[in-house]
């Protein structure tokens, strides 16, 4: 292990600190005026369970500084792996950072953003000086947790975050130990092909994990929908194609705890929680009636970082059970979203050829 003896810069100490890696997340709150303010912090730490006491340290020099300054209160929103554009935003300083961002008012009024993996409302405590930096003490008051993997940051880049005990197969496949490799990787072979007779659209082979629907394998195809797409990526049930085909083909009681919790969370569209389950009842309903699920892009995508329209199909084994999502995803004025589409159909067909070779894997290993 080397050590430095020589006298170091700002630069050195800043690469140093980058090889811990840290979660991320949004500290807002609402000043007197009633304005939001929002921050993108990695300086964000527990420090006592009894009382329940966190911290977070701010430049002097933000923008935002006399907002968390003179507040009472703070919630600290811990981001979800697919969120990284929505740090970039709290990152930059702008005016009105919460134009088109879904979220709703917690505990005085400090947002508490939608899609998050975690959040925590707080009453601020105390401040100390901390150099160039404030450090705030809260107490937490109230919590929510979506059971969505977290976003992390190290060496200056954001990564995903993985169990240590999770070797390279069980890190694509999550929980799907029941699935036939060979079969999977032959399904994956034909995925080139199939993207390009569907219309050179992004592809994607999900599996239901530890969190959900969690993607295994992306085929970007000659038009990639984004560059944020990577294997293990954990995706909402209600907010893509791919989580409305688990929704509706599994049975219900695997996806009940996970489906609550999202319903639980403040939603981009302010629907209430009946409202938002009554809306996606009817989709499982329609998805259902025509073996295919859809998400129909309202707003733009934060993964994709733009509007999109996708179409899932599921790959089942034997006894109709559900083992993979196939989704198909392209910007909305290039995919035709009706289930009946020319993609919906072929999607259909490949889907149908897919689950055969699974079932036949699965017979010959029994």
């Amino acid at each position: 292990m080397s050590t430095a003896t020589a006298p170091f810069d700002p630069r050195q100490l800043r690469n140093v600190l980058g090889a811990f890696v840290t979660g991320v997340t949004v500290v807002t709150t609402r000043d007197a005026a009633g304005v939001a303010h929002g921050v993108t912090a990695n300086s964000f730490s527990s420090v006592s369970l009894e009382p329940p006491l966190v911290l977070w340290s701010q430049a002097l020099t933000s923008k935002s500084y006399p907002a968390f300054h003179a507040s009472s209160h703070f919630t600290v929103n811990i981001l979800a792996e697919d969120q990284v554009e929505l740090s970039n935003h709290f990152a930059r300083s702008r005016d009105d950072k919460f134009d088109g961002v879904g979220a709703e008012d917690g505990l005085n009024g400090s947002p508490v953003l939608a899609g998050a993996a975690a959040h925590l409302e707080c009453v601020k405590v105390a401040e100390y000086p901390g150099g160039d930096h404030v450090i705030y003490l809260g107490q937490v008051q109230r919590i929510g947790h979506a059971e969505r993997r977290p976003l992390a940051f190290g060496a200056g880049r954001y990564m995903a975050a993985y169990g240590h005990d999770l070797s390279p197969l069980a890190l694509h496949l999550g929980s799907s130990s029941a699935l036939p490799m060979d079969a999977v990787r032959e399904i994956i072979l034909a995925l080139p092909q199939l993207a390009e007779e569907l219309g050179g659209h992004t592809l994607c082979l999900a599996s239901w994990g530890n969190h959900g629907p969690t993607a295994i394998y992306w085929e970007p195809s000659r038009q990639p929908v984004s560059r944020e797409l990577r294997p293990g990526l954990v995706l909402p049930l209600t907010h893509s194609a791919s989580g409305c085909a688990f929704a509706a083909f599994l049975p219900e009681e695997a996806t009940r705890a996970l489906l609550e919790e999202e319903l639980r969370q403040p939603s981009a569209d302010r629907q209430g929680k009946a409202q938002r389950r009554e809306r996606f009842a009817e989709e499982l309903a329609q998805a259902r009636r025509h073996g295919v699920a859809r998400h129909v892009g309202q707003q733009e995508s934060p993964l994709h970082r733009q509007r999109v329209n996708a179409l899932s199909v599921p790959l089942f084994g034997p006894q109709q059970r559900m083992l993979l999502a196939l989704s198909v995803t392209a910007p909305a004025a290039r995919l035709a979203p009706e289930y009946d589409s020319a993609v919906a159909l072929a999607l259909k067909a490949a889907a149908e050829g897919f689950s055969r070779l699974l079932q036949q894997a699965l017979r010959s290993a029994a």
